[in-house]
């Protein structure tokens, strides 16, 4: 079992950044991958960004790609999520999730966070 708690969302203006945290507890961080997803209404969650167990190996979905950053820290079980350049069309609730597998993967996770609002108004 991996407990996943993000934080970190809120209302920002178009062109500013935030930064997300997921914190993992339950399995040594180290030996899992991490992933962050998002949801707005009506549509599925879609694939953002992950990153391996180590923290050696990255993915991107192309419209986040240059704009958003993954990244760990095994030290403090935390996973991030560096949001640069925010848009209108990245408002949603963003999730965190973890992967048994520990490698990078779109889809697959094995645990979720509850997820956080991030609000771009233009």
């Amino acid at each position: 079992q991996v407990l996943l708690v993000e934080s970190g969302g809120g209302l920002v203006q178009a062109g500013a950044s935030l930064r997300l945290s997921c914190a993992a507890s339950g399995r040594p961080f180290s030996s899992i991958a991490m992933g962050w997803f998002r949801q707005v209404p009506g549509k599925e969650r879609g694939f953002v960004a992950a990153i391996n167990r180590s923290g050696g190996s990255t993915l991107y979905a192309d419209s986040v790609k240059g704009r958003f950053t993954i990244s760990r820290d095994n030290a403090k079980n935390t996973v991030y999520l560096q949001m640069n350049s925010l848009k209108p069309e990245d408002t949603a609730v963003y999730y965190c999730a973890a992967s048994l597998g520990g490698v990078t993967i779109t889809s697959g996770y094995n645990y979720w966070g509850q997820g956080t609002q991030v609000t771009v108004s233009s």
